[in-house]
């Protein structure tokens, strides 16, 4: 008897660990948040209903811990008359998650943000190094969409992981072809702007930011916020993009409050 007992409480063990492999492999968890609910598995994706954080199965994972070891290199065009805000905003809310931005422009000659602030850039179109994510920014964008040589130099940058742009930065993006086939948004006031010079994209109003997988475009200024950390959600997890909030003292920040087309990318 006291054998049946022990081996039937071996088979059991065994049992136990082999479903718990199996829902390692097949189930959904929250990213490691350092609370009881780390190690609950759900049958299927949605948001872990103790911490809010997004499910992933283990590869998934394991894939943004990867991602979260690597630095993200993050390159701002900047142009003559960029909006302050556009690219201050995102530019605080990607260092503040540990990501490596640098700016570029047409020139190393300074850029007059709103006829106020001066900004030398790192490097030009010539010597940028590549980057993770190519952001985009508005105020002046035409000084991009007019220039052949700053679309050619778009066109033929080594395609990064990534597009992001705020306010109008999504005229750059849709000149280059970028937007062909694709959902964006922009600056409330330069929505028909857009559906005139992009007529292969639908353009939408009333939407803090479209997020189409590789390719994200935010509404004007503060939108551009809310862009990032949703990128920064999506790459690092939402804790980093969390913490990143705690730290800017961003209380009002709603993840998700935008359109995803493409929750797979």
């Amino acid at each position: 008897m006291k054998n049946f007992i022990f081996f039937t409480t071996i088979l059991a063990l065994l049992l136990t660990t082999s479903v718990n492999a199996m829902m390692k492999k097949t189930g959904y968890y929250c990213m490691p948040c350092g609370n009881d609910c780390d190690t609950i598995a759900y049958s299927g994706p949605g948001t872990c209903p103790h911490c809010g954080m997004k499910l992933y199965t283990q590869p998934e994972i394991e894939n943004l811990k990867r991602n979260q070891q690597k630095q993200i290199k993050v390159a701002f065009y900047l142009q003559q008359g960029v909006e302050v805000l556009d690219f201050a905003g995102p530019m605080e809310v990607f260092t503040a998650a540990g990501f490596e931005v640098f700016t570029v422009s047409k020139t190393k000659d300074p850029v007059l943000s709103q006829g106020v602030l001066k900004i030398i850039p790192d490097y030009d179109i010539k010597d940028a190094p590549e980057a993770d994510i190519l952001a985009f920014f508005g105020g002046g964008s035409n000084n991009i969409t007019d220039d052949n040589e700053v679309m050619q130099w778009i066109k033929g940058y080594k395609r990064p992981q990534y597009y992001f742009s705020v306010c109008t930065g999504a005229f750059a993006l849709g000149k280059a072809g970028l937007l062909d086939g694709l959902t964006a948004t922009t600056f409330h006031m330069s929505i028909g702007s857009l559906r005139k010079a992009c007529p292969n994209t639908k353009v939408l109003s009333d939407v803090r930011f479209v997020d189409n997988g590789k390719i994200m475009t935010t509404a004007g200024i503060s939108a551009g916020i809310d862009g990032a950390l949703h990128l920064v959600a999506k790459i690092k997890g939402m804790s980093a993009a969390k913490n990143v909030t705690t730290y800017m003292e961003y209380d009002k920040w709603v993840p998700e409050q935008g359109l995803i087309v493409d929750k797979a990318k």
